[in-house]
């Protein structure tokens, strides 16, 4: 079937050029194609085209800098950015600009073409604010991989818009860096951007560091505190490890996302939330919800955008550029500057990388400090990588548990004193490996605030403070 309408082409590739116009020639599309920005902007000036496709780079002027001009002259016009420069900051330029689609090279042809019939056929959409100020050339996300490329083209799209995303994806992947993208490069880049880790904050006290405290609202809330959601107002809300949260934060942030507004501990006034939401997680939350762990009405409310990083052992193609930039990065941070050689690339291909992105930068700045050769080679790469191998399997457990310990010790007790042997050393050893991070826990879960630990341990004030002493232990925030 032929489609009377027409594309125009701009790229200074010809054979670009003549797969494209065979291609869309083929599914009955008119096509006019041409090497030069001028020609192109002269066919859309005098109301040629129904769809332009241009290519980046050009030896007249550069594709990205056409999109507003003719998004201003014909506001329907769809524009289709392609480019061999396959970074988030091209993916996020084009959308900031206002095109319709971004597509990496090299790109397949069916999705080009389900491109362009969606580009003809989808309702016009609200055109986005422009900010040349965001235009810096940093690369928060790196990759060039195709599950990297839609990441881009996702988190480009989102940059236009205030939606709630959820990041998920294994520890060391970078979902921190997906949040700061998405504010950084967003709507809401003049304000700031406040992240809270879940599984960092003692249970009792995630509510109050989320919604802030009134004075007098529990014991040691000496003064009113304003919480992250209040500290984040006209920015990004990052809620990482969301997962973690607990039954009762996760009820009272639900009314939050429903209603748009909620009331600090012990208040009773509302206060609007405005806020964009990302949160992240490595656990799968489907799994909590059918453990009771997670509320599903809540997963819902959070998961209106789901992005899924994939762990690098699913893209190792991007290994090679991952590496440079670390080693860029740790450059500049004031380490030597350091390349890889072939094969200790091909050695970095080989590994596992359970730790992810995060495990490779670690890696590239232990290269970067301990080797002094300019060029690093696969034996210093095998080197680090064994070092920071895990223990083997027979060596590996489980971390004791405070009970664990305490019945441990116990039994050595009981044996010592059948043996007829002396206990003053033991009871020493159970100090040092019991009672201190015992202590240490009830005061961090207080926040310092020795009354209330002393009634949480069973203790009187007096005695615990003197153990505080004895111990050498730190005074969380100064409070007592």
């Amino acid at each position: 079937m032929t489609d009377s309408r027409t594309i125009l082409i701009a790229d200074d590739d010809r054979a670009i050029r003549t797969v494209l116009s065979q291609a869309l020639g083929r599914a009955g599309y008119t096509v006019r194609a041409t090497s030069s920005a001028a020609t192109l902007w002269r066919w859309v000036e005098d109301g040629a085209g129904d769809l332009v496709i241009t290519d980046v780079i050009m030896p007249d002027e550069n594709g990205l800098d056409l999109v507003p001009r003719i998004k201003r002259v014909r506001p329907d016009l769809r524009v289709v950015v392609m480019s061999a420069q396959s970074t988030f900051v091209t993916a996020v330029k084009a959308a900031q600009r206002g095109a319709f689609e971004y597509l990496p090279k090299p790109f397949d042809l069916k999705e080009l073409l389900a491109v362009v019939a969606r580009a003809l056929t989808a309702p016009a959409a609200p055109q986005p604010e422009t900010d040349e100020g965001t235009e810096g050339e940093r690369l928060p996300l790196v990759g060039r991989s195709q599950a990297m490329q839609e990441i881009y083209r996702t988190v480009a799209r989102l940059t236009t818009t205030d939606l709630t995303v959820m990041v998920t994806g294994e520890s060391g992947t970078g979902k921190e860096l997906i949040a700061r993208a998405l504010h950084d490069y967003g709507r809401r880049r003049t304000g700031p951007f406040v992240a809270i880790n879940m599984a960092a904050i003692p249970r009792e006290l995630i509510e109050s560091e989320l919604f802030g405290h009134e004075r007098g609202a529990f014991t040691g809330a000496l003064a009113r505190g304003v919480g992250r959601f209040e500290q984040a107002a006209g920015g990004t809300l990052f809620l990482d490890e969301i997962g973690d949260m607990p039954p009762e934060a996760q009820t009272r942030l639900l009314r939050v996302l429903q209603e748009g507004e909620f009331t600090t501990v012990g208040g009773r006034s509302p206060i609007k939330a405005n806020v964009r939401i990302v949160a992240a997680t490595h656990r799968d939350l489907r799994q909590a919800i059918r453990q009771g762990l997670f509320r599903e009405d809540l997963f819902y409310r959070l998961n209106v955008v789901p992005i899924r990083l994939p762990p690098l052992r699913e893209r190792m193609e991007d290994i090679p550029l991952l590496a440079r930039h670390f080693l860029e990065r740790a450059k500049n941070a004031g380490l030597p500057s350091k390349q890889l050689d072939q094969e200790a690339v091909e050695r970095l291909r080989r590994h596992s990388w359970p730790g992810n992105a995060r495990e490779l930068e670690n890696l590239m700045r232990r290269l970067a400090a301990l080797y002094p050769q300019e060029v690093i080679g696969a034996d210093a790469v095998n080197n680090e990588l064994a070092e920071a191998e895990p223990v083997s399997e027979p060596e590996l457990r489980a971390p004791e548990t405070l009970e664990q310990a305490v019945e441990r010790h116990l039994t050595t007790f009981v044996a010592a004193q059948k043996d007829g042997l002396p206990v003053r050393d033991l009871y020493e050893r159970v100090l040092a490996e019991v009672e201190r991070p015992l202590l240490r826990l009830a005061l961090a879960a207080t926040r310092g605030n020795q009354i209330k630990a002393a009634a949480m341990l069973g203790l009187n004030r007096n005695t615990l403070r003197k153990k505080i002493r004895e111990l050498d232990l730190p005074v969380v925030r100064g409070l007592s």
